[in-house]
């Protein structure tokens, strides 16, 4: 059975993805240079080798810098103590480790304190007193995430002040911090400022701290379609008071959005037809395969092609 994606597996994967030097604690920790953007390419995160088992890391990252050791890193959002997934890990650095020939270093993200302790390991694989295996990942969490509690290290490490928000939205300080992150985004220029509040608030997903976020936000549009966040909802009540054809225009820049932010190629032949489309109905069904489909293709599922 398929793994459940949670929200804040998604933020947590659209974070390292987008902006690995989030990882900067991890790098300071291991007495390395922090990271550059351009050291690092995505990996594929599929380490699935037998159907119908999927065993997939949330973000897996190849670091490459121009000098130094060259290692893989896989990135996992851990939200609570899971016997099974400490089994998966121990899985994860070992087929990393022989698909590439080089070091791995499991992340482990994680916002609540005892989860975060529970994480740190190590996990053996014993029989015995002989131990064959031990996993211990690097966790990012309130322990080793530094609070930020100044505006201009938000505006100069957005990626690190955002990740500060998301691991310590469970401390006594979370509302303090929230405070400072989200002043300082806004200093930003209003698109990036806007791409960052969303993945807070993704991040946030259940915990009491969302609320607190959301009274924090102002008028945007969605970066993370079909989440449910204050920008999409404030998006789609702005759709819906235009008229047939606005709304139809939003609908497929709201498609495009969709396929673009998940990585999926859009040509010119799918972007025009998604364009000059103007049935909602038509419309709201490609949005909803917008959100899942491996290619741009796959809009049109079961459909006659347009002429």
């Amino acid at each position: 059975m398929p793994l459940m994606v949670t929200a804040t597996h998604e933020a947590s994967h659209r974070l390292f993805q987008e902006h690995p030097e989030a990882l900067a604690p991890v790098f300071e920790a291991l007495g390395l240079p922090p990271p550059a953007k351009t050291d690092f390419h995505e990996l594929s995160p599929d380490a699935t080798e037998i159907r119908p088992v999927e065993r997939r890391a949330d973000t897996v990252l190849m670091f490459e810098p121009d000098m130094g050791e060259h290692f893989v890193l896989a990135v996992e959002a851990q939200t609570k103590k899971d016997p099974e997934k400490a089994r998966n890990w121990a899985y994860y650095v070992s087929y990393l480790r022989a698909k590439y020939d080089l070091p791995v270093l499991l992340v482990a993200v994680c916002r609540d304190p005892s989860t975060a302790a529970w994480a740190m390991g190590p996990f053996e694989c014993a029989v015995g007193p002989w131990t064959t295996q031990v996993t211990r990942p690097f966790v990012l969490g309130p322990q080793t995430v530094p609070e930020v509690t100044d505006e201009a290290v938000v505006a100069q490490q957005p990626a690190l002040a955002v990740l500060s928000a998301i691991v310590h939205s469970q401390s006594k300080r979370a509302a303090g911090i929230l405070e400072v992150v989200a002043r300082g985004l806004v200093s930003l220029e209003p698109d990036i400022t806007k791409y960052w509040f969303e993945v807070v608030e993704v991040g946030l997903e259940s915990t009491p701290a969302r609320d607190n976020w959301r009274k924090l936000m102002q008028n945007v549009v969605t970066h993370f379609p079909g989440h449910g966040t204050l920008f999409e909802e404030k998006y789609l009540e702005g759709k819906s008071e235009g008229k047939s054809e606005g709304k139809a225009e939003g609908k497929a820049e709201d498609i495009l959005r969709a396929l673009t932010v998940r990585g999926v190629p859009v040509s010119d032949d799918v972007r025009q037809r998604v364009t000059a489309c103007l049935d909602l109905d038509t419309l709201t069904a490609w949005f909803d395969r917008s959100l899942t489909a491996s290619r741009a293709e796959d809009l049109f599922a079961d459909e006659t092609p347009a002429p």
